[in-house]
C-alpha cells in the first residue's frame, strides 16, 4: 500500500504515477474519502476535548454540591454525536481502505517510460535446423501434457522418468547455489489466509488470477513470495539483523484469468508449475543495492545451466502492481526461437512492508518500515524446457550441464 501521507501532501505524484503506468483509476474518489476520514477524526478530537472540558466542570459542581444535571445532559448528547462521528468513520475508512488497496505502487524515478531498456545480454539468439520447440518432443523425455489434461485439465502437465529427475535436479541445484551465495533456506505452506494475500497485493486486485477455497478462506499460493514475505509481518526486526536473503521452493498455482490464449504451447504457461523464489528484507537505504544482486543471484543460475539470456528493465507501463522497479531475465529459446521470461526481480520498496507491517528498528530506538524485494530464482519448467532446447545435440541427445551432472548422474539424456 502507499504511504497514505502522499494524498494529503501531494496529490500530483498520485496522478503522474498513473499516467506513467498508463492505468486507470478513481484518483477523486480516494482524495475525496481521504479528506472525509481525516476531517471525522478532526470533528471526533473536538468532540472528546468538549466531553473533557464538561467531565471535569461536572467533577467540580460535583464536590460543591452544586446542580450538575444540565451539564450531564450536555455530556449524553456529546458522547452520542461521538459514537455517530465513530460509527461514519468506520464506514469511511472501510471504502477508504478498499479503494486505496486498488491503488499500485509508486513507480522509482530510474524506471523508464513506455520502452524496455536492455541491461544486460549473454550469449547470442541461435537456431539451427535440429533444435525444435520442446513440446515436439516432450513426450519422448517424459513431458505429458496429455495425461495432465486427462487428470487435471489444460495447463497441467505430468512429468516422468528423466524430465521428473531433471525437474528434481533443477530444484536442488538452484537452493543449494543460493544458500551457498547467503541465503537460508525455507520451506513454507502452500495454502494461506486472505490476509497474507493482500499482505503482498495479489488480493484484492488479482482475485480472479488466484485459485481459492472458498469453504476454509484460503487461497492457494501463486508464488512463495507470498508466504517468505509474511513470515515477517507484524514483527520489528533490529537493525543489525538486517538485511535478510531468504530463499524457498513452492509448486506455483495460477488461473492466469485473461492471459491463456497466448504462449500457451509446452511448458510456457502453466496453472501448476515449480519455481524457487528469492525474497529480501532490506534496510531502506541499501533496497536498490540489494535489488542489483538479487538479479545478479538469478543470473548466476542460468551462467551455470549455460543458457544464453539477456537482463531487461522493465518500462512503468509493464511493472506489476506492487514494484517500485523491476528487471525480468529472458533465457534464448532456440527451438521456440524467441526469448522467454524465467525471473522477473523487483523492489517493493515499503509497499508491502506496509501492508504486512513489517518494520525495523534503529540502532537509535527509531522505528520504520522496511523494504521488499522478490525475484525467481528460477522458474524450475521454463528452465526445463530451455536446457532441453539449448542443449539438444544432433544427434536427438539433450546435454546436461556440467552443474547438474551430479545432481542427474549422466551426461546425456537419450529420448525414447
Amino acid at each position: 500500500m502507499i504511504n497514505p501521507d502522499i494524498i494529503k501532501r501531494n496529490t500530483q505524484i498520485l496522478y503522474e504515477n498513473l499516467k506513467r503506468r498508463e492505468i486507470d483509476y478513481d484518483v477523486e474518489k480516494l482524495i475525496e474519502l481521504d479528506t472525509k476520514r481525516r476531517n471525522i477524526q478532526v470533528e471526533i478530537d473536538k468532540k472528546r476535548n468538549e466531553l473533557n472540558r464538561i467531565t471535569e466542570e461536572i467533577e467540580i459542581l460535583a464536590r460543591e454540591k452544586k446542580d450538575i444535571s444540565k451539564y450531564k445532559e450536555e455530556a449524553r448528547k456529546i458522547r452520542e454525536e461521538i459514537k455517530n462521528l465513530e460509527e461514519q468513520k468506520e464506514q469511511t475508512e472501510e471504502q477508504w481502505k478498499n479503494l486505496i488497496l486498488f491503488y499500485p505502487n509508486i513507480v522509482h524515478q530510474s524506471v523508464p517510460d513506455r520502452e524496455p531498456k536492455i541491461v544486460k545480454v549473454k550469449g547470442e539468439p541461435f537456431s539451427q535446423d535440429h533444435h525444435k520447440p520442446h513440446w515436439e518432443f516432450a513426450e519422448k523425455i517424459g513431458i505429458d501434457f496429455k495425461a495432465g489434461a486427462k487428470i487435471s485439465g489444460s495447463g497441467f502437465t505430468v512429468l516422468s522418468g528423466q524430465a521428473a529427475k531433471l525437474e528434481r535436479a533443477l530444484i536442488n541445484l538452484m537452493i543449494d547455489q543460493h544458500v551457498k551465495r547467503g541465503y537460508t533456506e525455507y520451506f513454507t505452506p502452500y495454502l494461506v489466509r486472505e490476509e497474507i494475500m493482500i499482505g503482498t497485493g495479489q488480493l484484492p486486485k488479482f482475485s480472479d488470477d488466484m485459485y481459492s477455497i472458498e469453504k476454509d478462506n484460503l487461497w492457494l499460493i501463486p508464488t512463495a513470495e507470498v508466504p517468505l514475505v509474511n513470515i515477517f509481518r507484524d514483527t520489528i526486526i533490529p537493525e543489525e539483523k538486517l538485511n535478510i536473503s531468504i530463499v524457498g521452493y513452492s509448486a506455483c498455482f495460477r488461473r492466469e484469468a485473461g492471459a491463456w490464449g497466448k504462449e500457451t504451447r509446452g511448458l510456457i504457461r502453466q496453472h501448476q508449475f515449480n519455481k524457487v523464489e528469492l525474497v529480501k528484507i532490506s534496510k531502506p537505504e541499501d533496497s536498490y543495492n540489494e535489488l542489483e544482486k538479487l538479479v545478479d543471484d538469478a543470473c548466476h543460475i542460468l551462467d551455470l545451466l549455460e543458457l544464453n539470456y539477456r537482463v531487461i528493465l522493465l518500462p512503468a507501463n509493464d511493472m506489476g502492481f506492487s514494484a517500485s522497479k523491476t528487471y525480468d531475465i529472458e533465457i534464448w529459446m532456440p527451438g521456440y526461437k524467441n526469448y522467454l521470461e524465467i525471473s522477473s526481480c523487483s523492489n517493493c520498496e515499503d509497499f508491502q512492508a506496509r501492508r504486512t507491517l513489517t518494520r525495523l528498528r534503529r540502532k537509535s530506538g527509531k522505528v520504520e518500515l522496511v523494504h521488499t524485494l522478490n525475484g525467481s530464482g528460477v522458474a524450475v519448467g521454463r528452465c526445463l524446457a530451455g536446457i532441453i532446447e539449448t542443449h539438444l545435440q544432433k544427434d536427438g541427445s539433450i546435454k546436461i550441464p556440467e552443474a547438474l551432472r551430479d545432481y542427474m548422474k549422466a551426461d546425456y539424456i537419450y529420448l525414447s
